[in-house]
């Protein structure tokens, strides 16, 4: 697809960002005590993380990554006295999605464009931040939104990958650069938006970029002095040039054709890693193909190693142990970068360690973590593009799903059954709960796939030639939409593999999940609601408005014997920057991020939601109806994925389609010589646009800012007569997508 995913037009209307300083520092830190505290952040001490439950000290909380937490004055007895304690304001208004880090009683938080935020965890009171002088440029390279998932603390230090390439140490008590690494090679188009880990003195991140052409890889680090230690690649480069070891000689022996390595192959470790301190391995998620097409990217077949992997490494070195592979020939963006969560499980008698995953491709897996040996898997979700999984061999019992000659509609979506929204482990009842997602995609064959650096490259034809006519009404859409799309909240048995319940929110994208010790399971949603729901039985036990969609996890610690829940809302992702329409989001969304802090008999508030909405202001442009179906399809090619379909996009963000007068005047400039782009990220598209090009768009979007006025000032008989209608259809449509869900799901 030629746009560049965070550029589309997004400089017209990101007015809301605030600048900072590189950093901002507040003189009321405890920073002798912070200091003498992260003094003892040792290895030993983060091994030991379960027995420090009032901290948060790792991404999911220990090592195994379970995300459980026996803290319990917090429980199904108490939680509807449950308040909010204090709110901060990020200042951004892209997605948040980081797990905030919190090592008595400091929290350390990331937010959009990889920013760093250190915090008094009792009263919300900044310490300091830094903006780390990111180059907001290399957000066209992020499929997914500007995001961060999470820092890390140890010894002193608090570390971070950035959206630009670099790994980044930061003095936990000031917020000044330690040290400053480039992971990647600023000539491909690489991101970071995971959280790294501290694995015995070492520090390690991935990357992201498989949709615009990369080679995945991930990366340990000195944490000291950020020298780098080992680099080990998820997939083989050239064979000419020879390999890095005997796991990229392996893997290449599975790749057909090409050459791959020209597209890169993909591979990205973008989000999920666990660390057993026993067996010393480190387990990696490894992402989807480059491009998605695997007719295209290794046309003789194989399969294509270690794409849609678990890699288990040995933390110090880099080498490779085992694999095991979800999808064995990926082709529809069927990542297994999703949640690893690490435990015990007496399964036929027999007490196994075991790794658990539910990855894109719609089966929930348990393997053995000793040896990468498939254990048991089942759907958790709808799914056509197999029938199960062979009990004896591990592999999927694959149907007729090659859509080389021809399309196929297929389940899941390359959204996923399950997308990076972390699982959660109940020590208590055993299940598993899971953030998931049904929603079906067609996929087709680009026969005449050209490779274009820099942008997104799938392969896929239906996905190039989106187009979305002006006549089309939006409201209809919405509600459509919306249904079309179902999410979820799930629990699930891991040993009998089967759902126990299952909770559905009102659209697909939502939140993180965290379990605790008093029989909670809780979660934000996208309609802007955090949710404390019994573990046991699903019943919702309260809820509180937070005015913005959630899409990150929330956490739990403690300070002086009293009980905190913690977590980032802000609106955004994949599906919240691009896809309003299936994320189903509230229209009175509150723009700016923040962090909400819990507790107890909590007495703050939140300030009702005060939006203005203005009328569009189109102009005179006088463009013919060719122009216009010019301007429609370049821009789906180029600015869908930041503005959305029609110009449908994140309540978030000012709406394209109700355009001012200095908007129109100034559409150009923004678009083809790339003004604003050290505000915003958004480049100039002289490489790829003319300036008839771009007033074709400009024509396109106008015409639609036309349909919309004359929607906004329709009579208010005519909107209830035509709201009624559309619920209907909707009404209609969700129930025959259900339907169907429960066929597939009945019938698998």
């Amino acid at each position: 697809m030629k746009h560049r995913f965070m550029a589309g037009l997004l400089g017209l209307v990101l007015s809301q960002g605030v600048a900072l300083a590189a950093l901002t520092r507040e003189d009321t830190a405890p920073a002798e005590a912070i200091r003498d505290s992260l003094a003892r952040m040792t290895s030993e001490r983060l091994v030991k993380a379960e027995d420090e439950p009032g901290n948060w000290m790792l991404h999911g909380r220990t090592y195994g990554e379970d995300r459980y937490s026996p803290l319990k004055q917090i429980n199904d007895q108490t939680v509807p006295n449950l308040g909010l304690a204090w709110a901060w304001e990020t200042g951004t208004n892209r997605g948040l999605e980081a797990t905030p880090i919190v090592v008595d009683g400091v929290m350390y938080a990331t937010g959009a464009w990889s920013e760093v935020y250190a915090l008094d965890a009792r009263t919300g009171k900044l310490l300091w931040r830094n903006d780390l002088d990111v180059d907001k440029t290399r957000g066209q390279y992020a499929c997914c939104d500007v995001v961060n998932r999470g820092a890390q603390v140890w010894n002193g230090k608090v570390y971070v990958g950035t959206i630009d390439g670099r790994l980044v140490a930061l003095d936990a008590v000031t917020g000044e650069i330690v040290w400053d690494v480039l992971t990647i090679d600023k000539s491909r188009p690489y991101t970071i938006t995971g959280a790294p880990r501290i694995v015995k003195g070492n520090v390690i991140i991935g990357n992201g970029g498989a949709e615009y052409g990369v080679r995945g890889y991930i990366t340990a680090y000195d944490a000291e002095t950020g020298e780098q230690k080992w680099r080990f690649y998820t997939v083989p480069g050239n064979p000419a040039d020879g390999f890095e070891n005997k796991a990229m000689e392996m893997a290449a022996e599975t790749w057909g054709g090409g050459p791959w390595w020209e597209i890169g192959g993909g591979g990205t470790v973008w989000d999920s890693m666990a660390y057993d301190p026993e067996l010393d391995l480190l387990y990696v998620g490894v992402g989807n193909g480059s491009p998605w097409n695997k007719h295209i990217r290794s046309p003789a077949g194989g399969d294509n190693l270690f794409l849609s992997s678990i890699v288990a490494i040995k933390p110090e070195t880099g080498e490779y142990v085992w694999h095991y592979q979800t999808t064995p020939g990926e082709g529809w963006d069927y990542t297994a970068t999703q949640h690893i969560l690490l435990t015990d499980l007496t399964i036929d008698g027999q007490k196994r360690k075991v790794l658990m995953q539910a990855p894109k491709n719609g089966f929930f897996y348990v393997i053995d973590r000793e040896t990468g040996k498939f254990i048991s898997a089942n759907n958790y979700v709808a799914v056509t593009w197999a029938k199960g999984i062979d009990p004896e061999t591990g592999r999927p019992i694959q149907t007729n799903n090659s859509y080389e000659k021809w399309p196929k509609v297929q389940y899941p979506s390359p959204l996923g059954g399950h997308n990076w929204m972390p699982m959660c482990l109940s020590r208590d009842t055993g299940y598993v709960y899971i953030p998931i997602q049904e929603m079906a995609m067609l996929y087709d064959n680009d026969t005449e796939f050209e490779y274009i650096p820099g942008y997104w490259n799938t392969g896929m034809k239906v996905m190039k030639d989106v187009q979305f006519p002006t006549w089309i009404d939006h409201d209809l859409v919405m509600v459509l939409g919306g249904k079309a799309a179902k999410g979820y909240l799930q629990a699930w048995d891991p040993v009998k593999q089967r759902e126990v319940w299952k909770i559905q929110h009102a659209g697909l994208w939502n939140g993180g999940l965290l379990c605790t010790g008093g029989n909670l399971v809780l979660q934000g949603n996208g309609k802007g609601y955090f949710v404390a729901y019994a573990a046991d039985t699903g019943r919702k036990l309260w809820e509180f408005d937070a005015q913005n969609g959630i899409i990150a996890p929330p956490i739990t610690y403690e300070i002086d014997g009293e009980q905190y829940i913690s977590l980032m809302v802000g609106w955004g992702g994949s599906v919240g920057l691009s896809f309003g329409a299936a994320g189903n989001p509230r229209e009175n969304m509150y723009p700016i991020g923040r962090i909400l802090t819990f507790k107890l008999n909590g007495k703050e508030s939140l300030p009702p939601v005060q939006i203005a909405r203005k009328l569009p202001e189109p102009m005179d442009l006088a463009a013919d109806s060719e122009t216009i179906a010019k301007g429609d399809k370049l821009y789906h090619h180029n600015c869908v994925y930041c503005h959305g379909p029609g110009g449908i996009a994140n309540p978030n963000m000012v709406d394209l389609r109700r355009m001012d007068a200095k908007t129109h005047e100034n559409f150009v400039a923004v678009v083809l010589g790339g003004r604003d782009a050290h505000k915003t990220g958004m480049i100039g598209f002289s490489d790829q646009l003319s300036v008839e090009d771009v007033q074709a768009i400009h024509a396109y979007l106008n015409k639609v800012n036309e349909n919309m006025l004359k929607r906004e000032e329709a009579s208010g008989v005519w909107k209830t007569f035509k709201n009624a209608v559309y619920s209907v259809l909707g009404a209609i449509t969700s129930f025959f997508v259900g339907l169907l869900n429960w066929a597939l799901n009945r019938g698998s």
